[in-house]
């Protein structure tokens, strides 16, 4: 199966396959050259879903634009 291209892939996606590059380098039980093909795509991945984040939250600015009575509030990533 081909690898798709991180920009290619769903924010999930990209998301759940970065946990599983994070997961496989943490039970280093990878070569090095192996790690640093892992963590050459990790940085790929995370660059692409922060780019699709950050059009997420360009996309709700705009709608929330539109209302004049509601004020946007910085994400901060906090789940609490």
């Amino acid at each position: 199966m081909a690898v798709k291209k991180p920009e290619n892939l769903s924010f999930e996606e990209a998301i759940h396959e970065l946990e599983s590059i994070v997961s496989a380098m943490e039970q280093g039980e990878l070569t090095l050259e192996q790690s640093l093909k892992q963590f050459e795509r990790g940085i790929l991945l995370a660059n692409a879903s922060n780019q699709k984040l950050h059009t997420a939250e360009q996309k709700v600015a705009i709608l929330m634009g539109s209302d004049t009575q509601s004020d946007t509030i910085p994400f901060t990533g906090s789940t609490d």
